[in-house]
């Protein structure tokens, strides 16, 4: 046999057999989508994105957080923008709807201010960096505002305005005719009540800057707020 002859024998050994009988190659399947797993992944994105903002946040660092891999990330989620969709809306829903329902219920004003400030520096400390990332993410994203509004309510804020305004504006207005308020439009009421609430969070690293505290010197600083709001805001509305 020849040496050329000898080497196509050989290269003809080494080919698989691809004619009849060969067995299909099949796809390997796709692992089963596991609730546990999505909100496993959901929980370490929330995490990584509320500390990170959508900009800093990298998918490797939120699959070691949830302990797998990238492909079963993307598996889940496709994209970094849907997993930023997703974690702003878990978000969004944790931000205040204890505080809009509040807004828009019968109770007194007077301990209707003291209740949203105990509910907003409560949760707020509990989770110090939201309101930070949801500035951010609705400064970058404008979009997402509408998307806040309807995680926090359920609803849309063409539906949820005309309910919070009415009940304010009618509150307010009792408050102005007996002359035991000074007139305020309930849209600067509630922007002036939020702001005084969430800005000591939204800037806290400058915050404690300034005022020379740590972590327990800032809990205190909150614990001494929860005190002295609701009788600062409200006195600020007296004639």
């Amino acid at each position: 046999m020849t040496k050329g002859r000898k080497e196509k024998k050989d290269v003809r050994r080494t080919r698989p057999h691809t004619g009849r009988g060969a067995a299909p190659r099949r796809p390997r399947p796709a692992p089963e989508r596991d609730r546990h797993t999505e909100q496993r992944i959901l929980d370490a994105a929330h995490g990584v994105f509320v500390r990170r903002g959508t900009a800093g946040a990298r998918m490797q660092e939120i699959a070691a957080a949830a302990g797998v891999n990238q492909a079963l990330l993307h598996y889940y989620f496709r994209s970094k923008d849907r997993l930023a969709h997703a974690a702003f809306e878990r978000a969004a829903a944790q931000f205040m709807p204890a505080v809009i329902q509040v807004l828009a219920s019968d109770e007194e004003l007077d301990a209707k201010v003291s209740h949203i400030v105990q509910l907003e520096l409560d949760h707020l400390s509990r989770t110090p960096y939201l309101p930070g990332y949801i500035i951010s993410e609705v400064t970058h994203h404008p979009e997402r505002a509408r998307q806040l509004i309807a995680a926090i309510t359920g609803r849309t804020p063409e539906d949820v305005r005309p309910q919070v305004i009415t009940m304010l504006r009618r509150q307010i207005d009792a408050r102005v005719r007996r002359g035991t308020m000074r007139a305020i439009a309930p849209e600067q009421f509630i922007v002036n009540l939020m702001s005084l609430c969430v800005f000591p969070f939204a800037a806290r690293p400058m915050i404690a800057a300034m005022l020379g505290v740590d972590q327990p010197g800032f809990e205190q600083f909150i614990a001494r707020r929860r005190q002295d709001l609701p009788a600062f805001f409200l006195g600020a509305l007296r004639p």
